[in-house]
């Protein structure tokens, strides 16, 4: 709520409280399923060994997302940094990541399904449906309420979840 409004102290001291009382929020994170093997994805993290691979895949969807229309909506970073950070930030969410990863592992056209124990955020919802629009691929994105199945740039929820 603080971090929506931009009130970056009330969110310090609503951290400072949690940490106080060593109250710890779960860590969200996203699988996907290769060759019989489980791959799973934390935001950020950097330990996946094709994580060179999937960054660039990242940025050259990016890049092919933002020449369509892609303007990254920085109200889903909760923190308070630089525009380019965010954009970072968000770049490197686990479900993103997963996608990426599932781009350069199958065969073109390929259905990608993602498990994300949340809820995906609205940006990586927007993201994904430009990500099949550009990719020609079905994702399937199975998230703490619903299924999402991403089709040609548009999403089975209506854009509703």
């Amino acid at each position: 709520m603080h971090a929506k409004s931009r009130n970056w102290e009330g969110v310090g001291e609503v951290r400072s409280l949690a940490k106080n009382r060593q109250l710890m929020k779960t860590p969200g994170w996203s699988s996907i399923e290769v060759d019989n093997k489980m791959n799973v994805f934390f935001m950020g993290n950097q330990s996946h060994p094709r994580f060179e691979d999937i960054y660039k895949e990242m940025v050259n969807l990016l890049a092919k997302m933002k020449s369509i229309g892609y303007v990254p909506d920085y109200n889903y970073v909760l923190q308070d940094v630089e525009d380019d950070e965010k954009e970072h930030i968000l770049t490197m969410h686990s479900e993103r990541l997963a996608i990426a990863f599932g781009i350069i592992s199958t065969l073109p056209k390929t259905t990608i399904h993602i498990f994300k124990n949340l809820r995906v955020c609205g940006d990586c919802h927007t993201a994904t449906k430009f990500i099949s629009r550009i990719t020609e691929r079905e994702i399937i994105v199975r998230d703490y309420n619903r299924f999402h199945h991403f089709k040609g740039g548009s999403c089975s929820c209506g854009d509703y979840w």
